[in-house]
């Protein structure tokens, strides 16, 4: 089991790649704290993994708000303790909404601005002082082929999503002499935001060069973010690292 010992918090747990991480991590002998606002799904989530654990992994489901630093606070407090230290921080949440760019609103800003930039920056300094402390820790945070090339319809998504790679970039540069690493996750795999959102952005996605489809979440997404979360990643920082079948290169 490639990451037991390993305890890790997975923000957006409820389904879709959070899920996915919540469900491989614990198959790999991790202890995780899941956390999401959709508290069925996300219990549910966290009683499959552990009822298909046949390790020492096991997964607790803990509700917050990514967008609310005293949700996150408290939900990171009641995490460390569960869990007894903090090793990786995956943070999956993220929303995504579809509009010309100059009709978005400010309901649409501060949802996407919230949940997707806000969020970053609170569930990653939350996660801080407990990797601080040990000298040790990896952040994964979550960014996207928008954030790097224009795609019509998603402006300010694209705009969260830049940001999200510019502050990992920031941690990564100011972190590093703490131990603790930081890299962003550029995905294109099946979820269910990708399902709902089918009719605006199907285009992009028949563009994807490794099969014309977004990527399967447990054979092409998993394996990856279990590497990442390993100590066979110790000396990767910085890095946006893409899972995205080729649709968009970076360097």
């Amino acid at each position: 089991m490639q990451l037991e010992g390993k305890r890790i918090v997975v923000t957006g747990s409820a389904q879709g790649m959070g899920a996915t991480c919540v469900r491989a991590y614990v198959r790999e002998g991790a202890t995780v704290a899941a956390i999401d606002v959709r508290d069925e799904l996300g219990r549910q989530t966290t009683s499959e993994a552990a009822a298909t654990s046949t390790g020492p992994g096991s997964a607790v489901y803990l509700h917050a708000d990514v967008s609310d630093r005293a949700q996150v606070d408290a939900a990171f407090d009641d995490a460390v303790h569960h869990l007894g230290g903090l090793d990786v921080l995956v943070n999956v949440a993220g929303v995504q909404r579809a509009r010309p760019a100059a009709q978005f609103t400010d309901d649409d800003l501060d949802f996407l601005l919230g949940i997707n930039l806000r969020g970053t920056i609170l569930t990653n300094q939350a996660a801080f002082p407990t990797m601080r402390d040990a000298r040790t820790g990896t952040i994964l945070n979550f960014g996207s082929d928008a954030g790097l090339t224009a795609m019509p319809g998603l402006a300010a998504y694209s705009a969260t999503k830049g940001g999200v790679m510019a502050w990992t970039r920031t941690i990564a540069g100011e972190w590093g002499a703490h131990g603790i690493r930081a890299n962003s996750v550029i995905p294109a795999i099946q979820t269910p935001m990708t399902t709902s959102g089918a009719t605006e952005r199907s285009d992009i996605y028949s563009s994807v060069p490794l099969g014309g489809a977004l990527g399967d979440p447990e054979r092409d997404f998993a394996p990856v973010m279990i590497f990442l979360a390993s100590d066979g990643a110790r000396f990767i920082t910085g890095q946006a690292i893409a899972v995205n079948g080729g649709l968009g290169m970076v360097r």
